[in-house]
C-alpha cells in the first residue's frame, strides 16, 4: 500500500471479526514500532503483546476507557514508555549531563516517543489490512497490568491498542470524525509567525 492510501485510511476501529491476526503481520507490527524516533537512540519501549487467555485476562480490568466492542479484537499491544533509559542515556559521556536529572527535560519524550511507536504500530496494521484503536486506560488498569502480568514498575503504559480485522464498513455513526470536521490547514499551520 502506498503511504499516502496508509494515512489516509487509517482511523479507530472498534469492531473485529473472529479472523485471527497472522504471526507474519504481527511481527512486522512490532518490527516497524521499534523504528520509530528515540531521544539519544535511548530506545525506552517496550510493547506487552497479549492474545488468547493473556488477553481475556486483559479484558477483565482493561476495556473501562473503551467500548465493549472494542473485547472482540484478538490482539492487544501496551505500549510503554520507560523513562529510566532516558535519564541513563542522557547521563553518559556523550550527551553532556553528568546526572539523570529530570529538569533537563522541557518535555517527558519518553512518553513521545513511545506515541510515535505507537503510531507506526497503527500505521502498519492499516498497511496489513487490519483494523485498529488506541485507547486510554485508567490507573487502577495500570497498576493490574504490573501486578497480572509482571511488568515492571518502571514501564508507564502509555495507551493500549487493539488489533484486529475490521468488522466495520465506515465510520461507525457516532464517531468524532461524523461529527466534527477535521480543522482546515489555515486555522493549525503557521508559517514564520502565529
Amino acid at each position: 500500500m502506498e503511504f499516502q492510501d496508509v494515512v489516509r485510511r487509517r482511523r479507530m476501529v472498534r469492531r473485529f471479526t473472529s479472523e485471527p491476526v497472522s504471526p507474519e503481520s504481527l511481527s512486522r507490527i512490532l518490527r516497524n514500532a521499534r523504528r520509530g524516533p528515540s531521544a539519544g537512540f535511548s530506545q525506552g519501549q517496550a510493547f506487552l503483546v497479549l492474545q488468547g487467555d493473556d488477553l481475556a485476562e486483559f479484558w477483565e480490568f482493561g476495556a473501562d476507557w473503551t467500548s465493549d466492542s472494542v473485547r472482540t479484537a484478538p490482539v492487544v499491544i501496551v505500549p510503554f514508555s520507560v523513562k529510566d533509559q532516558y535519564l541513563e542515556r542522557y547521563a553518559r559521556e556523550d550527551k553532556g549531563w553528568t546526572d539523570r536529572a529530570e529538569s533537563h527535560w522541557p518535555v517527558p519524550y519518553w512518553h513521545i516517543d513511545t506515541g510515535m511507536a505507537a503510531l507506526l504500530i497503527l500505521q502498519t496494521a492499516v498497511d496489513e489490512g487490519l483494523g485498529a484503536v488506541f485507547f486510554g486506560i485508567g490507573p487502577e488498569g495500570a497498576e493490574r497490568l504490573h501486578t497480572d502480568f509482571g511488568v515492571p514498575a518502571t514501564h508507564e503504559p502509555i495507551g493500549v491498542i487493539a488489533i484486529g480485522h475490521p468488522d466495520e464498513p465506515e465510520l461507525s455513526e457516532d464517531a468524532s470524525p461524523r461529527r466534527i470536521p477535521r480543522r482546515d490547514l489555515d486555522e493549525i499551520v503557521h508559517f514564520g509567525r502565529w
